[in-house]
């Protein structure tokens, strides 16, 4: 099987079966964000303890690329701490920039052909960055 064949499998995957899908019924840090340019719109939820993101969950619409980078980056933070959360987002930054990186959660690694599309990047990033928003806001507070 091809790369590009199994990284497409990967992120149908998690476009048709969502990783934590839903909202929280308890208090958490939320961000909504949306791409003007191709209407992707996400909220994003994270509750955030003791410095570490404890769980996060997304609801959203858009293409397959926006949420199954959503459905990837709420797998891939939870349980980091906020700092540790920050750095995964400048690596993704960094993967779609076309830099080799390497991630603890694989899947986020079937995104790195989305550089070849620049029109795409901002689907890809849309879910990273409302967590560096909420991020920010969690630190506020």
């Amino acid at each position: 099987m091809q790369l590009d064949d199994l990284y497409r499998r990967v992120i149908m995957d998690h476009y048709k079966n969502p990783r934590n899908r839903g909202t929280f019924e308890d208090e958490a840090v939320s961000i909504d964000l949306n791409n003007p340019t191709c209407g992707d719109k996400i909220q994003l939820q994270m509750q955030v303890e003791d410095g570490k993101v404890a769980a996060a969950k997304f609801l959203g619409e858009g293409c397959s690329i926006s949420l199954s980078s959503a459905s990837m980056m709420t797998e891939a933070v939870k349980g980091k701490t906020l700092q540790e959360a920050l750095e995964l987002a400048e690596k993704f930054s960094g993967l779609m920039k076309g830099e080799a990186v390497e991630f603890e959660y694989e899947d986020i690694e079937a995104l790195s052909g989305v550089n070849k599309f620049p029109a795409r990047i901002k689907c890809a990033t849309l879910a990273w960055n409302a967590l560096r928003k909420g991020i920010e806001q969690s630190q506020k507070h």
